[in-house]
């Protein structure tokens, strides 16, 4: 009896591993910071003073799509690396060919690009507007004497192929919140989460704001119709060739990087051509025999470079083909 529970558990654990390895992985996507531009002088009256919004809907939007697990987000720090190597501008926040390079050289399936379109308010008998920056959000202030403020915020999405610059999804979201006596500011006292142009909207203090409890009402509708659409997105696979640029005994350089498709944690043969078949009419080389020298997993990667670690094998010299496919 114990041999056959044994076996069972085997059998079971088997079959797990199987299901787990079967799993296609999730679709990876980056997000860039959404465009505020047609909303910036609205946004700079609620918070007296230019406040990157964009950025901050962006940041809220990673939450929500990280916490429902249907996308692989890209880091923010990996984003911002490429995009200061590029000297990607604000202006091309929302600009789906400009996506769709950035996003190659990420190595992701589909980038998202967005814009606010509506951030503001419907307030009746406004006697004072909204003052002080980050200390009239601290007490709660932005403008005294409101009878009834209410804040609308409005925002899109695009769902970008990052091959073709095709927008392949699209979302959108709409939030409002309104309250008697007091401002879009208002309700949050405790709230002090901007300065120096950043914003945190994912704070509980602004989220009890009437501003804030627009935004999240938005950004939560606007993440659920990416969510809808992620079957739209398909896993890319990318067949990689490149070169040996350097090697040593515990690393190895390629000439290929992220522009190419590759990223941390694909793994490339690296092989040594043999023999060269010509053509005997043209001398043209036709085939090249190659033997496996090692197999190399990436460990760090730029544009144009990547830097690998061997998993098997040793021995690569440079000019050795480095070949992968890679998801």
């Amino acid at each position: 009896m114990r041999r056959v529970i044994q076996v069972g558990c085997l059998i079971l654990l088997l079959s797990l591993l199987a299901n787990a390895q079967a799993q296609p992985r999730k679709k990876r996507v980056a997000i860039l910071d959404f465009d505020y531009g047609t909303v910036r002088s609205a946004a700079a009256g609620i918070f007296g003073t230019d406040v990157d919004v964009g950025r901050g809907i962006t940041d809220l939007l990673v939450k929500y799509l990280v916490k429902d697990g249907t996308y692989s987000v890209i880091e923010r720090q990996a984003l911002q690396k490429v995009l200061a190597e590029q000297n990607f501008s604000n202006s091309d926040r929302a600009n789906p060919t400009s996506a769709a390079s950035i996003g190659k050289m990420l190595g992701v399936d589909a980038i998202i690009v967005g814009s606010i379109t509506q951030f503001g308010n419907e307030t009746k008998k406004q006697n004072v507007g909204g003052y002080g920056g980050g200390w009239a959000g601290r007490f709660g202030m932005g403008g005294v004497g409101h009878k009834e403020s209410k804040a609308i915020v409005a925002i899109d999405a695009r769902i970008v192929n990052i091959d073709t610059g095709e927008i392949m999804g699209v979302a959108d979201g709409k939030g409002e919140s309104k309250r008697s006596s007091t401002s879009l500011l208002g309700g949050g006292s405790g709230w002090s989460g901007f300065g120096g142009g950043n914003v945190d909207f994912g704070s509980s203090n602004f989220q009890e704001t009437i501003i804030g409890e627009a935004v999240k009402a938005a950004t939560e509708q606007l993440s659920a119709g990416l969510i809808a659409d992620a079957s739209r997105v398909a896993v890319r696979t990318v067949q990689v060739d490149g070169l040996v640029a350097f090697a040593d005994a515990g690393s190895v350089v390629l000439n290929v990087g992220s522009k190419a498709g590759l990223k941390v944690g694909d793994r490339l043969t690296i092989e040594r051509v043999t023999r060269e078949i010509k053509d005997p009419d043209t001398g043209k080389v036709i085939r090249r025999l190659t033997s496996k020298v090692a197999t190399v997993e990436v460990t760090d990667v730029d544009a144009q470079s990547a830097v690998t670690k061997y998993v098997d094998g040793q021995g690569a010299k440079v000019g050795d083909v480095a070949k992968t496919e890679t998801q």
